[in-house]
């Protein structure tokens, strides 16, 4: 219920503080810097709430995140400056940092490992659920009355969250292997250079520039085609097929292999940008949108999934936040990268080059997805086991 209503209240601004922001005269280019401004949030707090999760428990990073949920919204009515909603936006990103990795961690401690996929399939339903509610949400009550109630009930939406986590039982911390201290900041990138965690990095960081440039940049390359079609639609679509996919993809990791989903998962994302970069009608949007479901329900499970299978139980928040470090720095540059890039070529233009870059994430994954090509090419179609695996 608490995953529920985080993701519900995430979303409802997803297709409308683009439209809010728009109407205190930005530009494209100040749109998308205030949009990307998110994913700074997430970037610099994602390596402390992993630690935090390791060290502290889950519970705690799950409460800091909904709490920063609950406040965000209601300060975007404070303000049109843009340099002050830029830093509310990093502040909200602080959301996901704590919650996204507390619950993933959570999730993954509970899970026996011969249906960890499966349980984290079923688990992450919460995103998609919430995400097919909460756009179409704040749509209906931008449209209907106004940003005031809008930002408002975002934030009881989270709010209502944190008392559901009140009750939450916190497992046991597992015992840290060594007392030394460590150099927390050499660590990370000890971590990061390593290529059981680099390689989804990267994937990750192309992820997030696609999905960036989908939750900046949809809504205003709809509205500037002339086409008919609620934006919030366009998000729902895709949490609905979201939602279907995750009902067996987790499984599907369990059985065939993590590898053999993850290549599916980044070829639907590559045809899901061209549907977007092509379309000129709403069955384009809806079928491109439908594609970014599939995608993007397949690909986060089953990566958290592979990170687990790489990570002991002691460490598992501080992998996970390293790696999704990737997606949030995608997020960070989605924003002024491709808002720079839109300036000049137009959104549809800019579509493109995000193809361009789907195809990239899908052949790093086939090549150097384990210890050496031949492993790599076997591992990413499902034809031998991950090679850095721990259990």
């Amino acid at each position: 219920m608490a995953g529920l209503l985080f993701w519900s209240s995430l979303s409802a601004t997803l297709p409308t503080l683009p439209v809010y922001i728009a109407t205190t005269g930005a530009s494209k280019l100040q749109i998308g810097l205030i949009m990307g401004s998110f994913a700074i949030g997430m970037f610099l707090f994602r390596p402390q709430c992993g630690v935090l999760a390791d060290r502290r428990g889950r519970k705690i990073v799950l409460l800091i995140g909904m709490s920063v949920a609950a406040i965000a919204p209601l300060l975007y009515l404070s303000t049109k400056s843009m340099i002050i909603l830029a830093l509310i936006r990093v502040f909200h990103g602080i959301s996901i940092a704590g919650f996204a990795t507390g619950y993933v961690a959570l999730v993954t401690d509970l899970a026996p490992a011969s249906r960890r996929g499966e349980i984290m399939g079923y688990m992450s339903l919460v995103a998609p659920l919430g995400t097919a509610f909460g756009p179409a949400l704040g749509g209906y009550l931008q449209a209907g009355f106004g940003n005031v109630i809008l930002f408002s009930a975002a934030g009881a939406l989270a709010s209502f969250g944190f008392f559901c986590l009140l009750p939450l039982f916190n497992p046991p911390l597992v015992a840290q292997p060594t007392s030394k201290p460590v150099n927390q900041f050499r660590e990370f990138w000890q971590l990061l250079s390593s290529p059981q965690v680099r390689i989804p990095a990267i994937i990750l960081l192309i992820v997030g520039l696609t999905i960036g440039s989908v939750d900046t940049f949809v809504s205003l390359f709809i509205k500037s085609t002339g086409v008919n079609l609620n934006v919030g639609l366009f998000f729902t679509t895709a949490a609905i097929s979201a939602f279907g996919v995750r009902l067996f993809a987790g499984r599907a990791s369990d059985k065939y292999g993590r590898g053999l989903v993850i290549t599916i998962s980044l070829v639907f994302y590559v045809i899901d940008m061209f549907c977007i970069w092509s379309a000129n009608n709403s069955a384009s949007f809806l079928l491109g949108a439908c594609m970014h479901g599939i995608a993007g329900g397949s690909t986060f499970p089953t990566i958290s999934a592979m990170m687990a299978d790489r990570a002991q139980p002691h460490e598992r928040g501080k992998i996970f936040s390293v790696a999704l470090m990737g997606f949030d720095l995608g997020l960070v540059s989605a924003g002024p990268l491709l808002g720079g890039i839109s300036e000049y070529i137009g959104y549809r233009s800019m579509f493109g080059y995000v193809v361009l870059a789907c195809i990239l994430s899908t052949y790093i994954f086939l090549t150097q997805s384990n210890r050496n090509l031949p492993e790599s090419l076997r591992f990413a179609c499902g034809l031998g086991r991950d090679a850095f695996t721990l259990h």
